[in-house]
């Protein structure tokens, strides 16, 4: 059984938090001057136009930060996060930005159905508006052994749970992703078992760090981070946070996630971070912070352990932490 932490990983002293004033300043700097600065610092930065053709939520952002969730590093520069991707339906390279500009975004219908009470569709830009949004501040640690600090913009996960009416007969939420090869050059790869899907307990996605991404550095999500709608998990390695959401299903039966499928003896259902428990190809006692060239200890849940470790109490049998 994994013990339970005493003290939440973001409530720090006050001479080791990064402080609201230094956050606000530079997501407001990000927002206004990250175009510009790509544009002159990084040879084809893509803008983030495209992203946001035929959004209508655009007035909702920047969004107001929840000051609950703060951590002791500072903020990946947009520029940089912005252009270190995994996202395979567009490639298996990092620079994907410019591959991921064919994603189409709008409309984005996003269908809720399974054991739930009533079945449903509903586009993206309505049901954004129907969850009221908020900034957090979240770690992001890789199963590849890099991390970064992302401010998301989103909603609780647990608010869409609630707005889905699920039957008491669900044990699992599945998440699929959108299916079109001829928009995702990545999905013309046939051995790959598209589309990309991802699961959660219905106890995980009720945890209140659950959420639900729209947004980030201030803005709607860029193509290349999963837009219009992905998950961040920060307790879990990256590939669980599926990108390009257009299916949310309840179930009863465990759903076999994408990279469990391709390789079950690397990537399993949980996908818990744990420094002590390494890939079988590679340690995760440490992380390179991404563009910093700081190698930094793992800490256990990527450092929310009391937030998540009780979900866990007596699944000792289980291969939790890959």
């Amino acid at each position: 059984m994994v013990g339970i932490l005493k003290r939440a990983s973001w409530a720090l002293p006050e001479n080791t938090a990064t402080p609201e004033a230094v956050y606000l300043q530079r997501r407001s700097l990000l927002a206004g001057l990250g175009g510009a600065i790509a544009a002159t610092a990084l040879p084809g930065f893509v803008p983030a136009a495209r992203a946001q053709e035929d959004d209508q939520t655009l007035d909702l952002y920047p969004a107001r930060l929840n000051e609950t969730y703060k951590i002791d590093r500072d903020i990946t520069p947009g520029e940089i996060a912005g252009q270190y991707n995994n996202f395979y339906e567009f490639g298996s390279h990092k620079q994907i930005a410019r591959a991921a500009e064919s994603l189409k975004t709008r409309p984005w219908m996003v269908t809720i159905d399974g054991l739930v009470e009533k079945e449903r569709q509903i586009g993206v830009d309505e049901l954004i508006r129907a969850m009221s949004i908020e900034a957090r501040l979240y770690r992001h640690r890789c199963v590849e052994a890099w991390s970064m600090t992302v401010p998301w913009t989103g909603f609780p996960l647990a608010r869409l749970v609630d707005f889905a009416a699920p039957l008491s007969s669900a044990r699992y939420v599945r998440f699929e992703t959108f299916l079109d090869p001829a928009m995702a050059s990545g999905q013309r790869q046939v051995w790959y078992p598209w589309p990309y899907v991802e699961g959660l307990t219905m106890a995980e996605a009720t945890n209140e760090l659950a959420f639900m991404v729209t947004g980030v550095y201030g803005k709607p999500l860029k193509n290349q981070y999963g837009a219009p709608l992905r998950l961040a998990i920060p307790w879990k390695y990256g590939f669980k946070s599926i990108k390009s959401i257009v299916r949310m299903s309840f179930v009863e039966e465990r759903p076999k996630s994408f990279w469990e499928q391709i390789a079950p003896s690397e990537y399993g259902f949980w996908a818990n971070v744990n420094p002590d428990v390494p890939h079988p190809r590679w340690s995760q006692a440490s992380e390179q912070i991404l563009h910093t060239g700081e190698r930094v200890p793992t800490l256990l849940f990527n450092g929310y352990a009391d937030q998540v470790a009780g979900l866990y109490a007596g699944l000792d049998d289980e291969r939790l932490f890959q």
